[in-house]
Order: C-alpha cells, then sequence, then structure tokens
C-alpha cells in the first residue's frame, strides 16, 4: 500500500509540474511573439532542447541521476521522429486556420486510442471512451471558432497527427520496456531532436514567416524571454516524459487539453483576450468529461489492483504454511527483479 500512495503521488507532482509548467511557457512564448514580435518558434524550440539536454548533462555530471545505455537505433529514430512531428505541427498551424489546427490537436486522442487498440491490443471501456468523447466537445466548443480546409494544409496535420501519436506511444513503450526513466529516456533523445530542429527550424520558419532567424535584431527584452522560455522549457520536456511514462499518451493528451483551458482562462484574466459564452460553456464541458475520465480510470485502476492482489493473498497461505520454500521463492523473487538492471543495451524499434 505504501508502494502504491507513493506512486500516486508521483503522478500528481508529475500533472501539477506538467500544467504549471506549460500555461507558464505559453504565457511567456505568447508575450515573446505577439507582444515582442519573435515569431520563430520552430527554431525557438530547437533551443528549448539543446538548452534541456545541457541542463540533463550537468545534473548528471552532479550524480543527480544515473545513466543508462539504450540502443543506439531506437534512440537515434525516437528522437527524430519527435522532432519531425513538432516540425508538422507547426507547419500544421502555418498552413491552415487556427480552428482547423484546434481540430488536428482534437484528432490525436481518438487516433491513440485507435493505434494502441490495434497494435498494443489494450482496451478502452465504453466509459473511458465517453468521456473522452465529452471532453473533446467540450474543447471543440471553446476553441475552434474556424474551419478552413486546403489540401496541403490537410495533408500536414494528418502527418502530424501520425508522429505525434506514434511518438508518444513510443515515450511510454520504452521506458516501460526497457526499463529507463523518463529523466534517462529525454537525457539520450534530447540531442537528436535537437539536431532535427536546429537544422530545419530556420528553413520551417522561414516558410511560415517570410523572415530570417538569423537577421533578426535581438533586443535585450527578446533575450531576456528566450532565456526565460529555455529555462521553462526543461521543465515542460521533463514532465512530458514524465506524465507519458507514469501514466498513458492518451491521458496525456487529455492533461493537455485541460492546459489548452486553463490557457483560455489566464488569456483572458491576464492578456485581456476576449472571451465569450461559448468560451465558458465549452470549458465547463471539457472541465466535466476530464473529471468523468479521472474518476472512471481511478475505479478501473483499483479493480485491477484488486484483482491483482487476490492471487498474492492466497500465495502468502501457502508461504506462511510452508516457510522453508518461502524462502526460497522469495530468494528467486529477488533476483528476478533484480534480473532486468543486467540488461545493458535493448531495442524496442
Amino acid at each position: 500500500m505504501g508502494e502504491m500512495s507513493s506512486f500516486q503521488l508521483g503522478v500528481i507532482g508529475a500533472l501539477f509540474l506538467s500544467v504549471a509548467s506549460s500555461v507558464s511557457i505559453v504565457i511567456c512564448n505568447k508575450a515573446l511573439m505577439s507582444n515582442l514580435g519573435f515569431p520563430f518558434a520552430t527554431t525557438l524550440t530547437s533551443w528549448h532542447l539543446m538548452v534541456t539536454f545541457c541542463t540533463l548533462h550537468a545534473a548528471q555530471r552532479l550524480n543527480l541521476f544515473v545513466t543508462k545505455s539504450i540502443d543506439l537505433k531506437t534512440v537515434v529514430l525516437f528522437g527524430i521522429l519527435n522532432g519531425v512531428s513538432i516540425g508538422f505541427l507547426n507547419l500544421s498551424l502555418g498552413f491552415n486556420s487556427i480552428g482547423f489546427y484546434q481540430m488536428t490537436k482534437l484528432a490525436i486522442i481518438p487516433f491513440t486510442v485507435l493505434l494502441e487498440t490495434i497494435f498494443l491490443k489494450k482496451q478502452f471501456s465504453t466509459k473511458i471512451k465517453s468521456s473522452l468523447f465529452l471532453l473533446l466537445v467540450g474543447v471543440g466548443i471553446a476553441s475552434i471558432t474556424d474551419l478552413q480546409l486546403n489540401f496541403v494544409g490537410t495533408i500536414l496535420s494528418l502527418l502530424a497527427i501520425i508522429t505525434t501519436c506514434v511518438g508518444q506511444i513510443l515515450t511510454n513503450t520504452i521506458q516501460k520496456k526497457l526499463n529507463v526513466s523518463s529523466t534517462q529516456l529525454l537525457y539520450h533523445s534530447a540531442p537528436f531532436q535537437a539536431a532535427i530542429l536546429f537544422v530545419s527550424g530556420p528553413v520551417v520558419d522561414q516558410m511560415l514567416t517570410k523572415q530570417n532567424v538569423f537577421a533578426y535584431k535581438y533586443s535585450p527584452v527578446v533575450l531576456a524571454f528566450i532565456i526565460l522560455s529555455c529555462l521553462i522549457a526543461v521543465s515542460v520536456n521533463f514532465s512530458t516524459f514524465l506524465v507519458i511514462g507514469k501514466t498513458s499518451p492518451v491521458t496525456y493528451q487529455v492533461l493537455g487539453h485541460l492546459k489548452t483551458c486553463l490557457v483560455l482562462g489566464f488569456g483572458y484574466t491576464l492578456l485581456h483576450d476576449p472571451f465569450t459564452g461559448r468560451n465558458i460553456i465549452g470549458i465547463l464541458i471539457a472541465v466535466f468529461g476530464m473529471g468523468l475520465y479521472s474518476y472512471f480510470c481511478t475505479e478501473e485502476n483499483k479493480k485491477k489492483q484488486l484483482a491483482s492482489d487476490l492471487p498474492l493473498a492466497s500465495q502468502v497461505k501457502d508461504k506462511d504454511s510452508s516457510p522453508l520454500l518461502a524462502g526460497k521463492n522469495v530468494g528467486n523473487q529477488n533476483e528476478e527483479n533484480h534480473e532486468p538492471k543486467k540488461l545493458s543495451k535493448d531495442s524496442v524499434i
């Protein structure tokens, strides 16, 4: 029970860190891009990832965490995939209306559910699906204002959905299959994500803004906001891997839509963005859907935990009647528990 409660506290902490850091970076970047006129989002993301890697490398040198060797092919492909997905999302925003871009982000949840059902044989109950549907309807009402379709934008959106879903599923799968922590996976993959965006970022930004990031005149205020954005991004990137590893890609996307609702609220409160009754109704529906999703997930996890505890209870009775055998079993279990630590290199891709 102690381990279970500490795990739940870890999940709550990860969720809170993700929400707080994500909302903070959205507000910071909105001030940087809208108010200060720095429009180079993809290049900025590459700087985020470089600062994240440098921070983790410093932490590793200070022995704040221990690295674990991961198959190079797995790390490279995973890093490139995540970098490409960020590029496609930014291109999708550039070639589509804001409404269609929001539709793209909403489509990530059902597509993730579909992929996990087909390829990972994961089961989602009707209650979970219903709560997700309610959530998506609420976020759609609150955030989608227009839907303008074009061929190039639609293709980019489809590519963004596919790469984002696969990347987030792999973030969860790699941590569990290879027994690595979120910090270890981020440390190994961040350089490759940063590299692909550092090369492609200026090109993507040039296409979207018709401006050159290297010709931009950086004022002290802009530089201060860029540094602040990069520092907050360390927490954003870390919490993203942590949440997906401790929960699931779908839960992370649900959390992402909570951030959307919070950003809308903060935008109205702090930045005086326009806010209508439709926004309020949509946010209330979305929050209700999130509440149902959280409740149903908690109930299902309790049932699974109860089902797994029943065989353990019967095993305890058997061990009490045979103390010598119990000692052997404990020894075997300890050997099995430590066995994965002997594996230095693994690959899932």
